[in-house]
């Protein structure tokens, strides 16, 4: 989003002049509320739907399955869909029998939600991994013999057919139950204009709570031939920040690197980005025509004040700073400026222009059929 110049008071925050996008569609006030509690502006763009489609039909149709004969082993997957499904069963007066028939299966659960989801309904796991990575419950199955066990997998929003044929291969008869599909967000919009931010580098961070959100965003930067930027900016400036491992592998096939908390929780991850992006960006600090010049992420001070800069200046005061004194030409200033920009010398006046008005008119000297500089001490 472009911001125009403007001083402010002093940032107050950790985070305080960061830049994050959350693709989050649930529990997203909570998350914005506690990054912009640590000083971080917000840019929010729900990846999927807020709310996910329960697929009745054949949800009740795979119960019904599920009831036809006793189950051996049950594999819980997420709170959520074990708490839609067993809502489902009790509307077609069918949750006492599934109960019984969960109840008589060995039951291992991915993690704490789909156990609470059990334990409310008087279900009690076999064993849960630690990492809450589905991979660790079929890393915990490959070794056993399955052969002519009947196993039900219940899906986590996206389709788990793999893993079933997987199981299949060790001799289980699998039968695979659908609670709710994730669908995109209906409006691309916000999306779109993330991804934009992202490719154009004018964000610090974005954050992840789900794998379809990354997949979903993904699929969204491909359709706007932006993909190739984006996984570059997530390689080199902008931070991918998971929520869990789970999350976190959906970037492997990008080459992506991602920070994850040690415990799959939004506070968990707000506080890791609260540590790690400062820690990322020591800042700069400089002494430029008898004021004091902080930089620190895309916190600009000046003794002291904030002011907030639009992508084009501060695009230059970033091209100025990488050898503060020197001079920049005119040509270089101009590809340094976002895309979009115009095409022009005249574009990167009118950015110097704002960066003057932002920072102070002698801040940024003019050196004749030369470029710019920052008046810096030598």
């Amino acid at each position: 989003m472009g911001r125009d110049v403007v001083t402010g008071e002093v940032a107050d925050g950790p985070l305080a002049g960061y830049r994050i996008g959350v693709t989050a569609a649930r529990k997203v006030e909570e998350q914005v509320a506690l990054l912009e509690r640590r000083g971080a502006s917000v840019v929010w763009a729900p990846a999927l739907a807020t709310e996910s489609s329960r697929v009745d039909e054949t949800l009740r149709a795979a119960t019904e399955q599920v009831l036809a004969r006793p189950v051996d082993l049950f594999l819980a997957t997420t709170g959520i869909g074990m708490r839609a499904w067993f809502d489902a069963a009790e509307e077609w007066g069918l949750l006492e029998a599934l109960l019984e028939a969960l109840g008589r299966a060995e039951i291992l659960a991915r993690g704490p939600k789909s156990v609470g989801a059990l334990r409310r309904r008087g279900l009690r796991e076999l064993w849960a991994p630690d990492s809450e990575c589905f991979d660790d419950v079929l890393a915990h199955l490959r070794g056993r013999s399955l052969e002519g066990l009947h196993i039900v997998v219940q899906e986590h929003g996206q389709s788990l057919s793999m893993v079933a044929h997987a199981l299949r291969r060790q001799g289980a008869d699998v039968t695979t139950v659908t609670v709710y599909r994730v669908e995109p967000a209906s409006d691309p919009g916000p999306m779109f204009a993330l991804i934009d931010q992202i490719a154009d580098r004018e964000l610090d961070a974005v954050t992840f709570t789900s794998a379809p959100a990354v997949a979903a965003m993904m699929e969204a930067a491909g359709s706007t031939g932006r993909r190739d930027e984006v996984v570059g900016a997530f390689q080199a400036d902008v931070v991918a920040v998971c929520v869990g491992p789970v999350t976190s592998a959906a970037f492997e096939m990008w080459g992506v690197p991602t920070i994850v908390p040690d415990r799959s929780r939004l506070a968990a991850m707000v506080k890791l980005i609260e540590t790690e992006l400062p820690s990322r960006d020591s800042g700069t600090t400089l002494e430029v025509a008898g004021h004091t010049l902080i930089v620190h992420g895309e916190q600009v001070l000046v003794d002291g004040v904030e002011v907030r800069l639009s992508p084009a200046p501060y695009a230059v005061l970033q091209a100025l700073l990488v050898n503060p004194g020197h001079v920049v030409s005119r040509r270089d200033l101009l590809a340094a400026l976002p895309s979009g920009t115009a095409g022009s010398e005249h574009a990167v006046e009118m950015a110097v222009a704002r960066l003057r008005a932002g920072l102070g008119t002698r801040v940024v000297q003019t050196v004749v059929k030369r470029g710019y500089r920052l008046a810096v001490a030598r």
